[in-house]
């Protein structure tokens, strides 16, 4: 691949996720603290990650793969999503806040997809060639991070007084003004599909793939895919507002742990992945999720504060050994016919379906152990989560029967 060609793409997928880490870890500490908002409006806000899940790929597949080149909708997504992000910068409550980020997350999520196609149309060996330029991705999440708590101290007991965690949104709106722009001088991305070709509803959603759920392990395992998105969104939605909560310095930043730990596991999973096979992959996956939530269960802003590090730092394992080794499985079961429509099929299911249940289910059990003071009790509400990947482990471990797995890293 061209060295230049190969920059550009580094630098599309740095500030792709450089902004989505400027606001996403920290919203959950800004909709209480500066628009007074309740648990389940913070989940409502949570789950428009899924509605644009859901709704992506229709935006994908009837628009971009059959029209536009997918660097120019790339750009203009962007670009309109700077000035949503302006409004929600401004936004003086809840019921003003939630259209414009139901409106950005619709927006945000089809370009996922879209620099991962632009960057494959550049690759002739993406297996090799991908995670050189993906790893700028996850880069750029743990930049805002450190940005926010250790250059600009935004989530610090001073910048939360005085209301400067709403810069998050300006710097993110700055950032996707300038991928914007930076898009359209992206290397060509040409639609996939010829405009003339009719295209089906279920090509787009997956549902070809189906027929794999006849599989028994297959479903199992694609159940066991949609309920481990319950404890997840334990995570996503709520950890950064408990750290804040519970009187932890710098959260965004100290939860970029996570990110770098993404990247270490990364680069162990093939090790173990062939070492151990793919159903022993999985359940440590789903027990390290445990383990988390009973860190955070039991972990204080005091000398326990190590436990919530721990925490933090376990996100490598529970994301990657679970959710890129789905990925992967996915890819051996399918075969060549319905890899994308498995693929697309597994994506709906977890972070559509899956995720906005658990959005759901994180924001009432939150709200159900809110104390009088308007703090809640962690204790209980980490637990539940715990439980509940446990119990997704065991029911694993006794349904899923093991199998090999060919994996080429």
């Amino acid at each position: 691949m061209n060295k230049i060609i190969q920059v550009q793409l580094s630098v599309m997928m740095f500030l792709e996720f450089f902004i989505w880490g400027s606001w996403y870890v920290t919203m959950g500490i800004y909709l209480p603290k500066s628009l007074g908002a309740s648990d389940p409006e913070i989940a409502m806000a949570y789950s428009t990650q899924s509605w644009g899940a859901i709704i992506a790929p229709f935006i994908i597949g009837l628009i971009a793969d059959r029209y536009f080149n997918a660097e120019r909708i790339l750009g203009v997504l962007h670009l309109i999503g700077a000035v949503l992000m302006v409004q929600l910068a401004y936004a003086t409550s809840f019921a003003g806040f939630y259209p414009y980020i139901l409106g950005y997350m619709i927006l945000y999520m089809p370009t996922l997809a879209l620099v991962n196609s632009v960057s494959f149309n550049q690759m002739n060996d993406p297996a090799k060639q991908f995670s050189l330029v993906r790893v700028f991705g996850t880069t750029g999440w743990i930049v805002a991070g450190l940005a926010i708590s250790y250059l600009f101290h935004w989530d610090s007991t001073e910048g939360l007084t005085k209301g400067y965690l709403k810069n998050t949104f300006l710097m993110t709106a700055f950032a996707s003004g300038v991928l914007g722009f930076f898009s359209f001088t992206l290397p060509k991305t040409p639609p996939a599909i010829n405009g003339k070709r009719k295209i089906r509803i279920a090509d787009i959603i997956g549902l070809e793939a189906l027929n794999l759920l006849k599989d028994r392990n297959f479903l199992v395992f694609f159940l066991a895919s949609i309920f481990i998105c319950i404890p997840l969104a334990f995570y996503y939605q709520h950890a950064g507002q408990f750290l804040g909560e519970i009187g932890i310095s710098n959260p965004a930043g100290k939860m970029t742990i996570g990110q770098i730990s993404e990247i270490l596991f990364m680069l162990l999973l093939p090790y173990f992945f062939k070492r151990f096979g793919f159903k022993k992959t999985m359940v440590v996956a789903m027990l390290a999720w445990t383990a988390r939530y009973i860190c955070f269960a039991y972990g204080n802003a005091g000398e326990l504060s190590f436990l919530l590090l721990l925490g933090i730092a376990l996100h490598g394992i529970c994301y990657d050994f679970f959710f890129v080794s789905g990925q992967i499985y996915t890819d051996s079961k399918a075969g060549p016919k319905y890899k994308s429509a498995a693929q697309g099929l597994i994506t709906l299911a977890t972070y559509g379906v899956g995720m906005l249940i658990g959005f759901w289910i994180a924001g009432r059990i939150t709200d159900y152990f809110m104390l009088g003071d308007s703090s809640h009790n962690w204790e209980m509400i980490w637990l539940f989560p715990a439980a509940f990947a446990f119990g997704v482990s065991l029911l694993f471990v006794f349904l899923f029967k093991n199998e090999k797995i060919a994996y080429k890293s």
